[in-house]
């Protein structure tokens, strides 16, 4: 009897111009240019990233969903939302005591 098919999509590297992913076989790029939700969110929430179908990629912490071919030829997906990520801020500093 044949085992679950499991689909995997990975986070390979992030920098500072882009993240690439590892999916099947193919390592592809996703430049913020493109992709610009990735580019503040932290790397726990970029690297949680699920393969529900072979096309289909999705990031529950940042609530985007992309598919494959669209990585593979953006220029093809003209229509893109904005990034309305906002990165959580840091608490104030302590007073300082004088």
């Amino acid at each position: 009897m044949p085992g679950t098919t499991t689909l995997e999509a990975e986070v390979t590297n992030v920098s500072s111009h882009c993240i690439w992913m590892l999916i099947d076989d193919e390592e592809l790029a996703l430049p913020y240019s493109e992709f610009p939700w990735f580019k503040l969110a932290t790397i726990q929430q970029v690297i949680n990233v699920l393969r529900p179908s072979p096309d289909h990629l999705y990031w529950p912490d940042l609530d985007v969903d992309l598919s494959v071919e669209s990585i593979r030829h953006p220029e093809m997906f003209p229509l893109r939302a904005k990034s309305t990520f906002k990165p959580s801020s840091s608490p104030e500093p302590p007073p300082q005591s004088r």
